[in-house]
């Protein structure tokens, strides 16, 4: 096995506005999808899609949204040994995505709020095999850090995406993780430092840089993304696309920076390939559905994955 993600999952309910309705208003959207989201289903679809092996560590409920959840793991190719069902509701995210392609999610944790660090150690065999751990926050605080433990004891290197940002994340329980990938509004909710320019950007990065993390990837949308590390900086641009529906991008680029690390353990390589893969998503609507396969987007992107 390639990556373990232990995390969440949710069923995406996207309606497409014209505007968001006043108090007490209702109108009309022009279009509605329903799919499979959550940020860590999204980040191991990506990753799957593009080659890795995926084990995926996640509760499910026992609605009628749960055997869709399992069935989209397994045609994507992820194992589902430790998809487990639990009484009640899955997770379901309302997304509202207006003309400009900007998104606003309500997320209705479900049945992620049931894993637990004994589903990790149920699963441990599976993942002491993996070359990376990811993690999100969409899963109680205290499965992530137990998540974050585990890479620690048996030398498995950790991926935090620490979305979404938490007041009550604990910074101190997160500092052996080897990549922290926040966006701009995260890094400041995690800080508590503003971010409205570059070099506030760069200072509050410098905070999580100096608890001992070992590389801090502040994500930043169509601007690109900013590399702070031990030895340096670096700073590498997004393509520039037409973005039709923003959802579930910054995912995209951690699943397939997840991919690329564990193949070829080149740092902005991995940046590079997912700044395109992420920026790709974007001129499609929909969350996994923007989410290109290995050879779609080896075909429109020539030479880029090798």
């Amino acid at each position: 096995m390639d990556i373990a993600v232990i995390g969440s999952n949710m069923v995406d309910l996207i309606s497409y506005i014209t505007r968001m309705p006043e108090e007490g208003e209702t109108i009309e959207a022009p279009d509605f999808r329903m799919g499979c989201g959550g940020k860590g289903a999204n980040q191991a679809i990506v990753s799957a899609r593009l080659g890795s092996e995926v084990v995926m560590v996640t509760r499910v409920g026992d609605d009628l949204f749960a055997e869709n959840t399992i069935r989209n793991f397994a045609e994507n190719g992820i194992a589902t040994t430790d998809v487990i069902k639990t009484p009640g509701s899955s997770g379901v995210a309302p997304i509202f995505v207006d003309p400009k392609s900007h998104n606003s999610i309500i997320i209705i944790k479900g049945a992620n709020n049931q894993l637990s660090a004994a589903d990790i150690e149920r699963a441990s065999e599976r993942i002491k095999v993996c070359k990376l751990i990811v993690l999100q926050l969409e899963v109680p605080l205290e499965t992530v850090y137990a998540a974050i433990e585990f890479g620690k004891n048996h030398n498995i290197p950790v991926l935090l995406n620490p979305a979404p940002a938490s007041p009550e994340l604990v910074l101190e329980k997160v500092k052996n993780v080897k990549f922290i990938v926040p966006n701009e509004t995260e890094l400041s909710l995690l800080t508590g430092m503003p971010v409205d320019s570059m070099d506030d950007i760069k200072n509050a990065a410098q905070v999580l840089l100096g608890l001992g993390i070992e590389n801090v990837l502040v994500t930043m949308g169509a601007r690109g993304v900013y590399w702070l590390h031990g030895e340096g900086e670096q700073f590498l641009e997004a393509n520039e696309v037409d973005a039709k529906d923003t959802t579930g991008a910054g995912d995209a680029f951690i699943g397939c920076f997840a991919h690329m690390y564990v193949r070829t353990g080149d740092i902005p390589r991995s940046i590079e390939v997912a700044n395109a893969y992420a920026g790709d998503s974007v001129t499609r609507l929909g969350t996994q559905t923007s989410y290109a396969w290995k050879d779609d987007f080896a075909a429109r992107h020539p030479g880029l994955l090798h």
